[in-house]
């Protein structure tokens, strides 16, 4: 153990980060989803904080979250929707972790689907 350490095969760094980068581009988490995965996968917490820290600075979440809704939800419409499709799509984008300003800004205020 303590060789494959030494070596860099054995790493909870190199394991955090690799799981958030697989986490955000399969569109499966992110932000305080992301964090319980990690929290929940072992991962401790400072460096959970660290590596969240770090894909914050490199991605952005307006862009991660357009991204989503363009391969779950194509060519949906916030305006001509109902009120169950629309509480159906905004609680999909919460579960993945996606803050409820951020959701609204994407739907709502830009009304770019």
């Amino acid at each position: 153990m303590a060789r494959l350490e030494g070596q860099g095969w054995l790493s909870d760094r190199r394991f955090a980060e690799r799981f958030a980068e697989m986490a955000v581009n399969g569109g499966r988490f992110f932000g305080p989803r992301l964090r319980l995965e990690m929290r929940r996968h072992g991962v401790p917490a400072e460096l959970v904080e660290e590596t969240l820290g770090r894909l914050r600075q490199e991605r952005d979440e307006q862009d991660d979250l357009r991204s989503v809704m363009e391969r779950r939800y194509p060519g949906f419409s916030f305006a001509a929707a109902d009120d169950r499709e629309k509480r159906r799509v905004i609680a999909f984008l919460q579960r993945r972790g996606f803050g409820l300003g951020a959701i609204m800004k994407i739907l709502k205020v830009e009304e770019i689907y």
